[in-house]
């Protein structure tokens, strides 16, 4: 499960600086990678990056919850 946490907080990074570029420069890096925003590999990270966001809601809302998030709760115990 920490792994596919990881994973998909990985595709919504990847998903949020890919929107950052669209906003400031109108530039779509997934698109230029991948062959344009209706070649079938874009349209599967799009959509990786989507599911992504929908299992991540899920933690989310458990730390909601909690009160407080995961990061937060931990970031006094790291030596």
């Amino acid at each position: 499960m920490r792994a596919l946490n990881l994973i998909t907080l990985l595709l919504i990074i990847i998903g949020g600086l890919n929107w950052l570029l669209v906003g400031l420069f109108q530039f779509d890096l997934v698109a230029a990678i991948f062959g344009g925003p209706g070649a079938i590999l874009s349209r599967i990270v799009y959509a990786l990056v989507g599911l992504s966001a929908l299992w991540q809601l899920v933690p989310f809302s458990r730390a909601m919850s909690a009160g407080e998030t995961a990061a937060e709760s931990n970031f006094g115990n790291r030596h």
